[in-house]
């Protein structure tokens, strides 16, 4: 048996300038980390290697790779012609609550493979492979963020070139205001999963309107804003960026937000929050909040909503396990 964990991601700014609609006219930037929450793959041979067993949410057994019903599956085994195996993935956090499930799980898939069949691939391939997959060959209108940072692992800022090409670069900071941005980052769970292909779909439709490029823009500035002061070991203006750059991403399409998130944001900002932000598409999922800890106890108790406690991870995609021979 051979094991890999891949980590989910939380999107500080830029989300939206990773689309292909906008980076190819204007350039892009994100500035994300990794977090200590995975998504775990497992695979061997299966016992009778004429059928082929996929265990998610769902089991399926198939006899032919071609019949696989679960998009990423069929996509990936069928590029990479693997079959005769079972194939298990668990998953820390649920689909669609805004922390890059679907990509982490393309792209530990793709390591998993490449792992099994004894090729070696680097953080770099496996990210470009997993947006081929999701973007180009099943055509989900989403961006690349989550691919990187998931392959990547760790604090950057990831540059999307007009030309496609991707840069990824750590943050470098002192360790103890890396410890400090971590202590002042609070996560909460709203209790709603949506997929995020409407919301990213009207996104990418309304890229074409001045105003919407024009605030995409504006999030890059804040994007590249937030990498000095973080680089120059500042956190003062942290929890204000987030604010700013939120109020920015919740003009790019409907259901970003929604009454009751913005009730509930409202609240934090009342109880000491600096400032915070829907993560993902939006919709659902997790609000995260810059808040200092003299007030943290205080947003605990007037949110009304689960804590999710994380930490920055470092290593990205990574295998964790190897057992006997493996590879054919």
């Amino acid at each position: 048996m051979l094991m890999t964990k891949t980590p989910f991601r939380v999107s500080f700014c830029g989300g939206g300038s990773d689309l292909a609609a906008y980076y190819e006219k204007y350039g892009g930037c994100v500035l994300s980390t990794s977090i200590n929450k995975y998504m775990y793959l497992s695979i061997h041979p299966y016992f009778n290697e004429k059928q082929t067993m996929l265990k998610y949410s769902e089991n399926e057994l198939v006899e032919d790779i071609k019949e696989i019903k679960h998009k990423i599956f069929h996509q990936v085994l069928n590029d990479m012609e693997v079959s005769g195996v079972e194939i298990s993935s668990t998953a820390d956090i649920p689909g669609g609550t805004g922390l890059g499930s679907s990509s982490t799980f393309t792209v530990g898939l793709l390591h998993t493979l490449y792992s099994y069949k004894g090729k070696f691939a680097s953080k770099a391939k496996l990210a470009k492979e997993a947006c081929e997959v999701e973007i180009e060959k099943l055509g989900s209108p989403i961006g690349k963020q989550d691919q990187y940072a998931a392959s990547y692992g760790g604090l950057n800022f990831i540059r999307f070139n007009q030309d496609g090409t991707v840069s990824v670069s750590p943050i470098m900071m002192q360790v103890e205001t890396y410890k400090k941005l971590q202590k002042n980052l609070m996560m909460f769970y709203t209790g709603v999963t949506r997929s995020a292909n409407r919301i990213l779909s009207e996104q990418k439709k309304n890229i074409t309107e001045d105003a919407k490029n024009e605030n995409i823009k504006k999030m890059c500035a804040l994007t590249e804003e937030m990498k000095m002061a973080l680089e120059s070991n500042d956190l003062s203006c942290f929890g204000k960026i987030l604010d700013e750059s939120w109020n920015l991403k919740r003009t790019l399409a409907s259901g970003i937000s929604s009454e009751e998130i913005d009730k509930t944001y409202e609240i934090a900002i009342e109880s000491g929050a600096v400032g915070g932000k829907l993560l993902g598409a939006g919709g659902g999922g997790f609000l995260l909040f810059y808040c200092e800890p003299e007030n943290q106890e205080k947003l605990r108790e007037r949110i009304g909503l689960k804590e999710f406690e994380f930490q920055f991870e470092q290593d990205g995609t990574s295998v964790v396990y190897i057992g006997d021979k493996y590879w054919r």
